[in-house]
C-alpha cells in the first residue's frame, strides 16, 4: 500500500470523502494547531476544577450508579485504567477496520472542538494508532446507543495494552501489536479514560458507512429498475411529468430515468398508463434519495459535535445530555422505511416481468416452444428478500430500558439500527441482481437491443448467467451477479455512464484516486 496522505482535522463536520479515505487506510488524520490549542484550554479548565476540589464526573468520581463515589488522587490511576477495561465487554463479530478507523477519527475530531477536556496526549495516542495502522478489534454487540461505552471501551482498553488489535493484517494481543508498531501502552490521565470511551463514535462511523452503502444500493437498483422498465416497455411520460409536479428529489430521479432511457429503440407497450410500480419509480426513488440526504447530513453534523459528558463551555465544566444520538438514530430508522419501499417497488416489477401481462412475454419467462418451469419459482426469492427487508424496519429507538440503578433511562440503539440497515442493504443488492437477471431474460426473449444503462445491466448479467431455455439451478448465478453489481469497479463504470452528481458527490461514490 502506498504511503497514506494526511487530512487535516479542525473539529468541524467531516465529509464522506474524508471518511472513505481514512476508513480505507488511504489517508491519516492530522489535528490542526488551532484545534490542539482548544484541547489544551479545555484541559486546563478540567485541571483547575479538580484542583479546586470540585467533583468532575468520571475523573474524580465513579460513573453510572457509582457517580457519588469519590476517588482520591492516589486512587485515580487504578480507576482510569480500570474504567476502560471494565467497559471492554463487546461480543460477537468485529466491525470492519474501516469503521474502527473512522470511529477513532471522529473521536479525535470532536476532541478538537475544545469541549471535551481530555489531554493532548490522548489525542496524539489516537493519531498514532492510525499513523501506524494499529487498529483495535471492536466486537460489534454491546452498545445501547447512549455513548458506545461497550464498543469504544475496546478501543480505550487497547490503548493501555489490553484487548486485541489488527496489525499488518494479523490479529494479535494489544500489547504485542503496540510493541511491534513501536508504540507504548498509554497511562490514562484523569478525564482521559472516560473521554476515550463515553462517546458515540462507533455508532456515528457505522451510520455513515451504512448510509453510504444504502446510496450505493440505490444506484444499483435504479439501473436494474430502468432495465426492467425498458423490458416491459414502460411509458416515459411520468418521468417528464414529475419535473413539474414532483419534489426536487423526485424531479432529479425522473430526469435521470428519462435521460438514460434514450439512445436505443425503447419499446412502447403502454395503453394510457402503466402499473404503479413502473409509473411511480421517480416517487419511490426520490423519497429514498431524500431520506439518504437527510440521514447523511445528520450523521456528518454529528462528526463535528461533542457528545461527551461532562463538557467544557467557556472554561466551566458542565454536565451534558449530549450522549444520546437520537437525531441520527431516528433518521436512520426513517431510511429503513424508505429502503422497504424501494424493495417493494423492485419486488412488484419482478412479478410484472414473470406474469406474462406485458409485451406478450411468456409466463415465467419460458421461451416459446421450450419445456421448462422457468423463473416462476425464483420470484419467491424476491418475495422473501422483500419480507426480510421489511421485517428489519420496525423502530427500536423508543424501546424502554433502565440501567445503572435507574440513573440511565434513555437509549437510542444506534449501532443496532445501523446493523439492520446493513442487512437491508445486503438483501437489496440481491434483489437488484434478481431483477437484472429477469430483465435480461425478457429482453433476450423479445430480441431487444438495449444500450446505455439497460445495456450495461444486460451485459453484466450475461457474464454470469446464460439465456435460460432449460431449467437449471440459479443460486450461484444470482450471487455472482450480486457480487459484481455491488463492486466498486462496477459502480465507477455506472457513474461514468450515467452520473447522478447530487448523490455520487455527497456520498463519495466514485472510486478513490
Amino acid at each position: 500500500m502506498s504511503t497514506p496522505h494526511e487530512i487535516t482535522l479542525t473539529g468541524g463536520p467531516l465529509s464522506f470523502d474524508t471518511l472513505v479515505r481514512i476508513g480505507a487506510g488511504r489517508a491519516v488524520p492530522r489535528p490542526d494547531p488551532d484545534g490542539l490549542a482548544r484541547v489544551r484550554r479545555a484541559r486546563a479548565a478540567i485541571d483547575e476544577t479538580m484542583k479546586a476540589g470540585l467533583p468532575v464526573y468520571g475523573a474524580t468520581t465513579g460513573v453510572g450508579a457509582m457517580k457519588d463515589v469519590s476517588w482520591s488522587e492516589d486512587e485515580r490511576d487504578a480507576f482510569n485504567a480500570g474504567l476502560v477495561r471494565a467497559h471492554h465487554f463487546g461480543t460477537g463479530a468485529p466491525f470492519p477496520l474501516s469503521t474502527v478507523r473512522n470511529a477513532i477519527t471522529i473521536r479525535i475530531n470532536t476532541a478538537l472542538t475544545g469541549r471535551v477536556g481530555c489531554s493532548t496526549e490522548l489525542v496524539e495516542a489516537f493519531v498514532a494508532l492510525l499513523e501506524r495502522d494499529v487498529i483495535p478489534v471492536v466486537r460489534r454487540t454491546g452498545s445501547i446507543g447512549c455513548a458506545d461505552i461497550g464498543l469504544m471501551g475496546q478501543i480505550g482498553a487497547m490503548l493501555t495494552g489490553v484487548g486485541e488489535a489488527i496489525y499488518r493484517d494479523k490479529r494479535m494481543p494489544a500489547a504485542i501489536a503496540l510493541e511491534e508498531a513501536g508504540l507504548a501502552p498509554l497511562r490514562l490521565m484523569s478525564r482521559d479514560s472516560l473521554a476515550a470511551i463515553s462517546v458515540n463514535a462507533i455508532g456515528h462511523a457505522s451510520a455513515a458507512e451504512a448510509t453510504r452503502a444504502a446510496a450505493h444500493a440505490m444506484r444499483i437498483m435504479l439501473a436494474t429498475g430502468l432495465a426492467t422498465a425498458g423490458a416491459l416497455g414502460a411509458s416515459q411520460a411520468p418521468w417528464k411529468a414529475v419535473a413539474h409536479v414532483g419534489t426536487e428529489r423526485e424531479a432529479t430521479i425522473g430526469a435521470w430515468l428519462y435521460e438514460n432511457a434514450r439512445g436505443w429503440d425503447w419499446p412502447q407497450a403502454t395503453n394510457v398508463q402503466d402499473p404503479l410500480s413502473l409509473r411511480m419509480m421517480a416517487q419511490v426513488f426520490g423519497t429514498l434519495f431524500q431520506s439518504l440526504l437527510v440521514s447523511a447530513s445528520t450523521v456528518l453534523a454529528a462528526t463535528g459535535r461533542t457528545d461527551d459528558n461532562p463538557v467544557v463551555i467557556d472554561g466551566e465544566v458542565l454536565t451534558s445530555g449530549g450522549s444520546l444520538p437520537l437525531d441520527v438514530t431516528v433518521f436512520m430508522e426513517t431510511l429503513q422505511t424508505a429502503l422497504c419501499h424501494a424493495a417493494r417497488n423492485s419486488f412488484n416489477r419482478c412479478v410484472l416481468l414473470g406474469n406474462g401481462a406485458r409485451r406478450d412475454l411468456p409466463v415465467n419467462l419460458v421461451p416459446p416452444g421450450r419445456i421448462a418451469t422457468g423463473f416462476g419459482p425464483v420470484i419467491k426469492l424476491a418475495g422473501e428478500l422483500f419480507t426480510r427487508i421489511l421485517s428489519m424496519s420496525n423502530p427500536v429507538s423508543a424501546q424502554p430500558l433502565v440501567v445503572a440503578g435507574g440513573l440511565e433511562d434513555e437509549a437510542a440503539f444506534l449501532p443496532l439500527v445501523n446493523e439492520r440497515v446493513d442487512r437491508q442493504v445486503r438483501a437489496l443488492r440481491r434483489m437488484a441482481a434478481l431483477e437484472g437477471l429477469l430483465a435480461a431474460q425478457a429482453m433476450d426473449i423479445l430480441g431487444d437491443r438495449p444500450k446505455g444503462v439497460a445495456g450495461f445491466v444486460v451485459e453484466l448479467v450475461r457474464r454470469h448467467a446464460a439465456f435460460y431455455d432449460v431449467d437449471r439451478p440459479l443460486s450461484a448465478e444470482v450471487e455472482a451477479i450480486e457480487g459484481e453489481l455491488a463492486s466498486e469497479s462496477v459502480l465507477g463504470e455506472l457513474i461514468s455512464l450515467a452520473p447522478l452528481p447530487e448523490l455520487d458527490d455527497v456520498f463519495a461514490l466514485r472510486p478513490i484516486r
